[in-house]
C-alpha cells in the first residue's frame, strides 16, 4: 500500500510539474512529433488522473495499466533529452541517460498494480 500511494504521490506531482515548467518540457519534445504543447499537457492530465487513480480501487487497475502504456509512450522524450544533452549544461550527462532505464523501473512499479 506505501508503495502504491508513493507512486502515485509522484504522478500527481510529476503531472503538475507540466503545467509549472512547461518550457522545460517542450524542450524534450522529440521534434518528429506534432503538437508538442497539446502532448505536454495531456501527458500531464494523464499522469495526475493515473495517479488519482491508483488510489481508487475500483479504477486501480486501469490506472496502472494507463500509467504503464504513458511511461512508454513517453521514453522518446527521455531518449531526446539525452541525446540533446547540450540543452541541459546544468545536468550532468550521465544524469540524462540514467532517466532512460530508471523508466524501466517506473515502468515495472507501475505494472505491479495491474495485478489483483
Amino acid at each position: 500500500m506505501i508503495g502504491r500511494v508513493l507512486l502515485a504521490v509522484l504522478f500527481v506531482v510529476a503531472g503538475a510539474l507540466h503545467f509549472v515548467f512547461m518550457p522545460a518540457y517542450l524542450r524534450i519534445m522529440p521534434p518528429f512529433l506534432p503538437a508538442p504543447r497539446l502532448l505536454v499537457e495531456a501527458s500531464g492530465v494523464l499522469e495526475i488522473l493515473g495517479g488519482v487513480g491508483l488510489l481508487v480501487p475500483f479504477s486501480r487497475r486501469a490506472a496502472a495499466w494507463g500509467l504503464v502504456a504513458l511511461l512508454v509512450a513517453v521514453v522518446p522524450a527521455n531518449l531526446q533529452m539525452a541525446i540533446d544533452h547540450a540543452r541541459w549544461a546544468a545536468i550532468p550527462e550521465w544524469a540524462l541517460w540514467a532517466r532512460v532505464p530508471m523508466q524501466g523501473l517506473l515502468i515495472w512499479w507501475a505494472w505491479l498494480y495491474t495485478r489483483k
